[in-house]
Parts: structure tokens; C-alpha cells; sequence
């Protein structure tokens, strides 16, 4: 781990313990046994999760469409009912030619009102969270599963994520990532159709939208309350690094 990979988890609050004996260069990132098994600097070793469902879009509608077209039937969209009580629709934001793509669950009131997806304080988590392994926020692209809030920041119900998966799955379509990094139990569960909790659906990479890698990992505001999983998180991140590099051949950028 270099020093500036030792700075970065800092920033992320995780306490990181080494040996007096060891430089900070040497050492893994924690003491547990289940961090240093993704160690990034092991030969990678990547089994793609072969049952995983094979989630499609429910709807050919949008399978043409290009960027602005896809843009503008988003922020126009009222298939559900939630575009009666949102303040805009938030499409998504980043690179659209990006390696990584990130997916959430759904807008809250600070996205809702700014038009993009995590910002706030669970954002600045996010944004520290792939610095930590060599990106900027502007280097990915970063979409939710809903494009519209629902009220209260209710979990979203099942006829809402129908209704927008078509335009989540042209998105990925378009910017064709090498990798999918899903944040939170709702995101998960929904392209992965199954009520398994997330915590047995981390530590593997699954395969979605023509069988493009996933890792699961949490929610930056889950992450936020319970700040003891961020070690978790990091291991999370450190198995979504290897295979992007194992799928790549060179090292992240």
C-alpha cells in the first residue's frame, strides 16, 4: 500500500493498522483476515458468478436511442407516478465513455433538487471512495436505478424500477464499462432479481446486461451510519479493482 493509497483511506475514516516493523508500503491496508485476501497486489483471480438471473430490459422502447434522445425521454418520462412529485428527473452524470460504471438505488432530496446523482455528504463518501483507487468522480459514469425520487426517500417500489430499468440498461448499452460497481442492498437486489441480503451477495462478481462484471458493495450513506463497514467496503473495492485488471491486463489508471 503506498502512502498516498494510506492517505486516502484516512480520508475515508478507516482505521488502519500496521506493524512497527513494516513501512506503510508494505503493509496491508488492515489487520483482518479478510482484507488482506484482497490484497490488490496478488495475482488476480476472478470467478465470475455463473447464477447470477440474466436481467434484460423489459422494453425495446429505448434500444435505439442515442445519448440526448435517451436524455430527453428520461427527464420527460411519466410512466409512473413519481414524476408528479419529483423536482426534475436525475438522468445521471460522469464519463459516458467511462471503464467503471457506478449504480445506486435512487435520487434523494439533495439530488433531487440538483439534478445529479450523489452529491452530499453520501457523494463526498462516494467521490473519497474512488479516489481511494485511482478515479475521479468525472472518470466514471454514476446512474441510479430510479431516475425520479420517491417521496420520503421510500424504498422504490417494484413497478417504479420497471418502469426506468430500460433506460438503466440503454445507459449501459452506451457507455459499454468494463466493470459495474453496485452500491446498496435495493440496487443489488433489483438487477440481481432476488431478495438475498447483501452482505451474501458481496465478495462475488456477478454478471448483468450481456454479462458485464458487477461488484456489490454498500450504500455510501449506509456506510455513513455504520462507518464499521467501511473496511468491508474497501475490500469490496480492492475485489472490484482486481478484476477490472484481470479483465484488462494493465493496472487501473
Amino acid at each position: 500500500m503506498t502512502p498516498r493509497t494510506l492517505a486516502y483511506l484516512r480520508a475515508l475514516d478507516i482505521d488502519v493498522w500496521m506493524r512497527r516493523d513494516r513501512s506503510p508500503t508494505t503493509d496491508a491496508p488492515f489487520s483482518d483476515e479478510e482484507t488482506t485476501k484482497v490484497e490488490p497486489s496478488r495475482p488476480p483471480t476472478i470467478e465470475l458468478e455463473e447464477s447470477a438471473p440474466r436481467l434484460e430490459p423489459s422494453s425495446s422502447d429505448v434500444s435505439t436511442l442515442s445519448w440526448d434522445e435517451l436524455e430527453a425521454r428520461v427527464r420527460n418520462c411519466t410512466l409512473c407516478p413519481l414524476h408528479a412529485t419529483r423536482t426534475q428527473a436525475v438522468f445521471g452524470v460522469g464519463n459516458r465513455q467511462a471503464a467503471w460504471m457506478v449504480i445506486g438505488e435512487a435520487p434523494g432530496a439533495d439530488e433531487d433538487r440538483q439534478g445529479e446523482p450523489f452529491v452530499g455528504r453520501a457523494g463526498q463518501l462516494l467521490n473519497a471512495m474512488l479516489k481511494a483507487i485511482g478515479f475521479r468522480r468525472e472518470q466514471v459514469f454514476i446512474a441510479n436505478i430510479l431516475k425520479s425520487r420517491p417521496p420520503n426517500n421510500r424504498d422504490p417500489r417494484p413497478e417504479e424500477a420497471r418502469a426506468c430499468l430500460p433506460y438503466l440498461f440503454r445507459q449501459i448499452e452506451l457507455v459499454d464499462p468494463k466493470l459495474i460497481l453496485c452500491v446498496g442492498r435495493i440496487a443489488a437486489q433489483t438487477l440481481l432479481q432476488t431478495d438475498t441480503p447483501i452482505g451474501k451477495l458481496r465478495g462475488r462478481v456477478h454478471r448483468i446486461a450481456g454479462g458485464r462484471p458487477m461488484v456489490v458493495t454498500y450504500h455510501p450513506a449506509y456506510l455513513l451510519r455504520s462507518p464499521g463497514e467501511k473496511r468491508k467496503a474497501w475490500s469490496d473495492l480492492m475485489l472490484a479493482v482486481r478484476t477490472y485488471e484481470s479483465l484488462l491486463g494493465d493496472a487501473v489508471p
